[in-house]
């Protein structure tokens, strides 16, 4: 079993930014995609973005719009998240999510990690 471990929530203005990041520890092939959830108070946790082992395979949520950037370090097993131009509105707890395939990851199925509060202020 793979275990995920989320750090750099915080609080931040509207249109500031942060940097999430996820390592993870255990099989590689249990983290060979990873990604990032988010749930919001009141709300269903929702798809954010997805990472490829390889880094050069990616995809996101259609609310980032550009403003989110999901990338892996050289050692594969720490991914990030740059989030910029942030609103009230990506007010969530993140959590990154881990799988052997990109949709192990984006169907929500894959392993978890305790997730990270991000706040943006108005």
């Amino acid at each position: 079993q793979v275990q995920l471990v989320e750090s750099g929530g915080g609080l931040v203005q509207a249109g500031g930014s942060l940097i999430l990041s996820c390592v993870a520890s255990g099989r590689a092939i249990d983290y060979g995609a990873m990604g990032w959830f988010r749930q919001a108070p009141g709300k269903e946790r929702e798809f954010v973005a997805v990472i490829s082992w390889s880094g050069t395979d990616t995809r996101y949520a259609d609310f980032v719009n550009g403003r989110f950037t999901i990338f892996r370090d050289g050692t594969k097993n720490t991914i990030f998240l740059q989030m910029s131009r942030l609103e009230p509105e990506d007010t969530a707890v993140y959590t990154c999510s881990a799988g052997n395939i990109f949709h192990t990851v984006v169907s929500g199925v894959g392993s978890w990690g305790q997730g990270t509060q991000v706040t943006v202020s108005s």
